[in-house]
């Protein structure tokens, strides 16, 4: 360890006071088999509220030891309500000084309730801000050597998501839902969505769809070739629980397509009249 590195160890290792907290989880689903495919975490208030609750209470002092008492928080909760989905988890880029060293009590966690390590994906928004791409990219590949899944979040919601594709090559995409959010009007969207779509598949990346709403938003993105979806329609969150997810959505989203086929098919022949 240089001299550089060890105020912020010391700093890591000294114990603050961090707000009150729990998880809601929201499912993200695999509509071809009606299966979940993850389990993201959520931050939630003890009292009630929003996320933006608590971290409004996040500052310098306490963003290390408030990071790792959620990864700590959302694995014991996972093991307790029995999930054998992903567990995907965001993480503060910020929060992390040295990633082999951060990991531990991640690791101990996991050992202690049970919980593979593979089934863990980490999740960094493409708007969080980092001290530097190579530090970034070290946490990466620290998860990436332990058999965890990685993912950009919020894709599309920055300037950086083109450039943190290229230079991190994670395991998964999640596109924004300021994408997403009435797609079926917009053609411009479904080009944009249409091309991060080609880009991943020849990358190998998997794509899911947040903040999917409505059967016309996701009849587009199954079309577009997105499998993978979170939002309201599947479910919304639910505090210290694993909720129910919709089913039977693969049979609708296909019905509601040939429905659409057979309108836009008619509208033509009533144009042709």
């Amino acid at each position: 360890m240089n001299a550089a590195d060890k105020p912020r160890c010391e700093a890591c290792r000294t114990e603050v006071a961090v707000p009150q907290f729990t998880m809601a989880f929201q499912p993200i689903v695999d509509v071809d088999s009606d299966t979940v495919y993850a389990y993201e975490a959520l931050v939630r208030p003890t009292g009630g509220g929003t996320a933006a609750d608590v971290l409004a209470q996040i500052n310098e002092l306490n963003r290390y030891a408030f990071d790792q008492s959620c990864r700590v928080k959302a694995i014991e909760l996972a093991a307790q309500l029995g999930m054998r989905s992903l567990l995907s988890i965001n993480f503060l880029p910020n929060a992390v000084y040295q990633p082999a060293a951060c990991l531990r009590r991640t690791f101990e966690a996991a050992e202690r309730v049970g919980f593979p390590l593979h089934h863990l994906m980490f999740e960094v928004t493409e708007a969080e801000p980092s001290r530097d791409v190579g530090h970034l990219k070290a946490i990466f590949t620290e998860y990436k050597r332990h058999g965890m899944i990685t993912a950009i979040d919020d894709f599309g919601a920055g300037h950086n998501g083109l450039n943190m594709l290229a230079d991190f090559v994670p395991d998964v995409v999640k596109i924004d839902m300021a994408l997403t959010r009435d797609i079926h009007k917009d053609r411009v969207r479904r080009a944009i969505i249409a091309s991060v779509l080609s880009l991943c598949r020849e990358l190998h990346i998997s794509v899911i769809a947040e903040g999917v709403e409505s059967m016309e938003e996701a009849v587009v993105l199954r079309d577009l070739g997105v499998r993978l979806f979170q939002g309201y329609l599947l479910a919304k969150p639910a505090l210290e629980r694993l909720p129910p997810i919709a089913t039977g959505l693969s049979e609708r989203i296909r019905s509601s397509h040939e429905s659409s086929l057979l309108e836009r098919h008619e509208a033509a022949l009533g144009r042709r009249a």
